[in-house]
């Protein structure tokens, strides 16, 4: 493609994406290079043995152990960054500043300054940065918008988010990682779904931090519980609602599970509660003549998710880990590049889906305060939606 100072569509040719992070990035790699809109795909890892061997099976060339290695090659016109989560800020900084567009793990960051200063810095740039948020593109989550459009929930009523996950053993720069800071996956199917954002925020810690599992954010919980009170766009989904979300990292004997539950006046959807098991979908009916309370009937569902809004090449990947959401996610990525417009998970849109778990872990410290959440002015109006498929899927 052209150098890496545009700042339009992408109408030269196809972009060239850098994979930063192999851990994770060995699953967006071969996406990447499937997609019909990129060219080369280069990648990045510290670890040479793990980069060496992902190179060679992907037949990829270019490779980097160091980020600012990568960076001061000429070209690359994108970056999707999936480094360990204190890196985030600075690196997408960086990756911005070089003139590239950014996609980035979640969290966006982990204080409400460095929020400040990546929308700072992606307006300075003039390019796109995307929060790859896989729960707003799971199958999970699009079923639950089908059913919220052909009125099968009615209008929305609460919802109920938990992620819980044992990180004992992980990495040392988990040790000690406060829950509600890693808060999106569990809560933004909420803010997508209701086209809304957080104004406050009440938490609770549970289960003191142990001596061995304090790490550098100092003392903590294992489990955060938290209610976030939500303000809508569009009053006539659902107005003063409330989503509840439940976030354990450590300290807690239960298997994994990350999902989201939503109900509404007319019916709702729960994640299974174990992993990989179906999602139960329950309908109301009437109240039957001479009895109390209406009839509701339930079901299970796996939800076939929605290959049709992916070009060809990347349907075959439709199928795979955090919901199907991979190609999605790149091609949501790809996309906003080649047609010059802001990503849905934009840089206001990924703080104001970021923030409210900064600002619940802080009230979980202070004892379950209220706290307000920052209004980053973002556009909720049209982030649970995606653009008609053309051309085979592309868009």
């Amino acid at each position: 493609m052209s150098d890496n100072t545009h700042g339009g569509p992408a109408d030269a040719g196809p972009i060239d994406v850098l994979v930063v992070g192999l851990g994770f990035g060995s699953a967006f790699a071969p996406i990447y290079q499937a997609h019909p809109a990129v060219g080369r795909v280069g990648l990045v890892d510290s670890n040479a043995e793990r980069l060496a061997a992902v190179g060679a099976d992907l037949s990829i060339a270019d490779l980097f152990t160091d980020l600012d290695a990568a960076l001061a090659e000429p070209g690359w016109d994108a970056v999707h960054l999936l480094t360990p989560v204190a890196l985030h800020a600075e690196q997408v900084q960086q990756i911005l500043a070089s003139g590239r567009h950014c996609a980035s793990a979640v969290p966006m960051a982990t204080s409400l300054d460095d929020l400040d200063r990546l929308i700072a810095a992606q307006q300075r740039s003039g390019k796109n940065y995307m929060m790859m948020e896989t729960a707003r593109y799971s199958r999970e989550f699009f079923h639950a918008r089908r059913l919220l459009r052909d009125g099968t929930l009615g209008r929305l009523s609460y919802f109920r988010g938990e992620h819980l996950q044992n990180l004992d053993g992980f990495p040392p720069y988990w040790l000690g990682f406060p829950p509600m800071h890693y808060v999106t996956h569990a809560l933004s199917p909420a803010l997508a779904l209701s086209r809304s954002r957080v104004e406050s925020v009440r938490c609770l810690g549970s289960s003191r931090l142990t001596p061995d599992h304090i790490g550098v954010a100092g003392d903590g919980f294992g489990t955060e519980a938290g209610l976030f009170r939500l303000r809508s766009v569009d009053p006539d989904i659902g107005d003063d609602l409330v989503a509840n979300i439940t976030l354990s990292f450590f300290q807690l004997g239960r298997s994994y599970m990350e999902g989201f539950s939503v109900y509404g006046t007319e019916g709702a959807l729960e994640w299974p509660q174990l992993e990989g098991g179906p999602m139960k979908e329950f309908r109301a009916g009437a109240v039957p003549a001479g009895g109390r309370g209406r009839a509701i009937e339930d079901g299970d569902i796996r939800p076939a998710g929605e290959p049709d809004l992916l070009p060809i090449e990347l349907r075959r990947f439709a199928d795979g880990g955090h919901g199907g959401s991979h190609p999605h996610l790149v091609h949501e990525f790809v996309s906003s590049i080649v047609q010059g417009r802001s990503p849905r998970v934009d840089a206001r849109v990924a703080a104001t889906w970021t923030a409210p778990g900064i600002c619940a872990h802080t009230s979980a410290l202070q004892g379950g305060q209220e706290i307000a959440v920052p209004d980053y002015d973002a556009d909720l109006a049209t982030v649970a939606d995606d653009a008609d498929p053309a051309g085979g899927g592309g868009r």
